[in-house]
């Protein structure tokens, strides 16, 4: 199963006109992302990034909706490892 996980981007570097990045946040851990996928994609927009590829936009309430849909997961999972 592959997953991609939404991130708010910070900055955005050009590159060689065929290469752009950006310092993404995911809830506090920042990663460099390729973000050529998303040529309109600017700081402070939310993108759901895989492998370190930016591959769409979502607004802020899709991104908040995934981020509250995980954070469900981790609790079930938690729940779930705990013994009996």
């Amino acid at each position: 199963m592959c997953l991609a996980v939404p991130g708010k981007i910070l900055t955005v570097t050009e590159g060689d006109g065929l290469t752009r990045s950006g310092r993404v946040s995911f809830g506090g851990v920042v990663r460099e992302v390729n973000l050529a996928f998303v040529p309109e994609a600017a700081v402070g927009d939310y993108v759901m990034v895989h492998v370190g590829f930016a591959i769409s936009r979502v607004d802020e309430q899709e991104a908040e909706r995934i981020f509250d849909y995980l954070a469900e997961m981790e609790e079930l999972g938690a729940a779930e490892a705990e013994p009996s």
